[in-house]
């Protein structure tokens, strides 16, 4: 068991970013900015939406989980534990205490590890993807 049980889960890829920056400085790019609006207004029209995003500080994750954040009218927290290289207890340590269903951006291939640790299967991970993860004790 985890502190990932009895929760809803949203866990999301980053949208497209731009080459060329150093890889934490890399933005969104138009078309990752256009991913991350979409995702966003699917994930306001779901019947849970997640009411805590929490965000690697990577800033195409940043941009991607604030746009999340406004379209679901969330709180958004930077998360160092979900930089590159997070694992299941990472993400397990950064939603400790949430109460509600979180949607948590990352990076690949942490997003398919954890899935996989989590439900024994990888959905796939493009950017700007999500799965919802129904975790139950």
């Amino acid at each position: 068991m985890t502190m990932l049980d009895a929760m809803l889960l949203f866990l999301v890829r980053h949208a497209h970013s731009d080459p060329g920056e150093p890889d934490d400085l890399r933005p969104l790019s138009t078309r990752g900015r256009e991913e991350a609006r979409a995702l966003a207004d699917k994930l306001a029209a779901h019947a849970t939406p997640p009411r805590l995003v929490l965000s690697s500080p990577l800033l195409r994750a940043r941009e991607t989980a604030e746009a999340i954040a406004e379209a679901v009218s969330a709180e958004l927290r930077i998360e160092e534990r979900l930089a590159p290289g997070t694992t299941l207890e990472g993400l397990s340590d950064a939603v400790t205490g949430a109460t509600h269903a979180v949607a948590a951006v990352c990076h690949q291939p942490d997003c398919s590890e954890i899935a996989l640790d989590l439900t024994g299967r990888d959905p796939g991970f493009p950017p700007g993807g999500v799965a919802e993860l129904s975790l139950d004790a």
